[in-house]
């Protein structure tokens, strides 16, 4: 008996895997209008309208999936830009497995809607079809707020507060703005001419950003506040700081961390170069410590640089990685090697300095930790080494201290996070709030949009009563 066409998902084209391993154009290819038209119409339009509640900026899924059917693009994308500023983004990276698509009914006897794949298809019909965009801006109230981090949760809130008439700049570090949608997520899962799009977009609203302005170095958040005039601060300046296993030779050459890689690869486009100016030494045999996304985006784009072999090194067993099935299965198809149940103890090197292997040793699970998942305990004499010559740590990310330890008063906890209301994302100093990594370390980019529309509320409704 064959499977009813309405239990399956709309399939998503793709580059066929060898070509596809062998540059950075992306993987996913989207829906064409037909397919889109296809795909809106397994939506139920349910009454309850679960799978808004999964979705952490409440996008109004059911009617503009409603708006598709009918054939209405630019409507349907204007319904979600309400309360989403990037749809392209989200489309692409969100893990709508686990949130919204998690929710939707049609899932209980079959695959839930692609509403992932449904908003990508707007935001890229709305780019590939441009319309006379009406940009005008809302009455100024005469407040300033000032944006520290242009990634997904600073640019939530900038796009909110722009709306209800605020003055918004964004303060970046680095020289472009997007955060880690510009610096971490690689051209092959998420385009930067997209990025720049939806960027530009806010900028056309009124959202100021300045780039290269280091805050706690250039300027302090007390200067903000009290020279420059800004009625309130949000810090939204991620998780930039990498985490490293603490085990001998993590200090060779030939040892990154996906931080740095991901960095010089996607930022600098190294991928590119001699055209770009920045270059990058990868090994014929690559190990890439970690299971999450980022290990999965740091393995590709190794093999992608020319390694001949890359693992994925991971101390659990797959069914506890982090990482997102689609994004395990490209890497497979790609030719990524899984070696799970393994945990590295030392990185080698050779009379010169450089990465020549990787002490391993192999791992069982026994019952689950504070995680949720099955605890990884070494077995006894299970010792090898596996012959490489780079390593990608890939095991984290923790908050960047500089803003923290510049300012005084400001809690945080053991782990460098900023101490917030979790639903107002206000912080222990009066008009400064903060939310996404640089509050919980290292976490997706919807959660940290979540966390900028509660802060960007939180400032609306804190100021409006002074």
């Amino acid at each position: 008996m064959g499977v009813n066409k309405a239990e399956k998902k709309v399939a998503m084209p793709e580059l066929e895997a060898n070509e596809r391993s062998r540059c950075f154009a992306e993987v996913a290819l989207g829906y064409d209008e037909s397919m889109a038209r296809e795909e809106a119409e397994r939506c139920l339009n349910c009454k309850k309208k679960p799978c808004v509640s999964g979705c952490p900026v409440n996008v109004r899924i059911p009617e503009f999936i409603e708006k598709i059917k009918a054939g209405d693009f630019y409507d349907a994308y204007d319904l979600i830009r309400e309360t989403n500023s990037l749809p392209a983004v989200c489309g692409r990276v969100c893990p709508q497995e686990n949130q919204c698509e998690g929710k939707c009914v049609r899932g209980k006897k079959g695959e839930p809607v692609g509403i992932g794949r449904l908003e990508r298809f707007c935001a890229d019909y709305v780019m590939d079809h441009p319309r006379d965009e009406n940009n005008k801006t809302a009455v100024k109230n005469g407040k300033k707020v000032a944006v520290i981090g242009s990634g997904p949760g600073g640019l939530t809130v900038a796009g909110d507060l722009i709306k209800l008439g605020y003055e918004v700049t964004v303060f970046e570090a680095l020289h472009q703005p997007g955060g880690v949608l510009s610096y971490g997520i690689p051209e092959f899962r998420l385009p930067k001419d997209q990025v720049g799009h939806e960027i530009d977009l806010l900028e056309k609203q009124g959202v100021k950003i300045e780039c290269n302005m280091v805050i706690g170095k250039v300027l302090g958040v007390e200067e903000l506040l009290d020279v420059y005039g800004f009625d309130a601060v949000y810090i939204g300046s991620g998780a930039g700081l990498p985490n490293f296993m603490k085990i001998p030779g993590e200090n060779l050459k030939g040892v990154y961390s996906a931080n740095e890689f991901l960095t010089r690869t996607n930022l600098m486009k190294a991928y590119r170069f001699p055209e770009t100016d920045t270059p990058i030494k990868v090994g014929k045999r690559v190990a890439v410590v970690g299971g999450g996304n980022v290990a999965m985006d740091a393995a590709r784009c190794a093999k992608r640089l020319g390694a001949d072999q890359t693992y994925i090194i991971y101390r659990r067993s797959e069914e506890e990685m982090p990482a997102r099935l689609e994004e395990r299965c490209h890497a497979k198809e790609e030719g990524i090697f899984f070696k799970t149940l393994i945990n590295p103890v030392a990185v080698l090197g050779d009379e010169t300095g450089w990465v020549r292997g990787l002490r391993c040793v192999e791992m069982e699970l026994a019952e689950a930790d504070e995680s949720g998942r099955r605890r990884p305990i070494a077995k006894e004499n299970s010792e090898f080494v596996l012959d490489v010559d780079t390593v990608i740590m890939a095991i984290g990310n923790s908050p960047n201290p500089l803003i923290a330890s510049s300012l005084q008063g400001l809690k945080t906890n053991d782990r460098g996070g900023i101490v917030v209301d979790e639903e107002s994302g206000r912080t222990s100093l009066e008009g400064v709030y903060a939310g996404g990594d640089v509050v919980t370390g290292a976490a997706t980019v919807i959660l940290a949009m979540g966390a900028g529309k509660r802060a960007a509320k939180a400032i609306d409704d804190d100021l409006k009563k002074k």
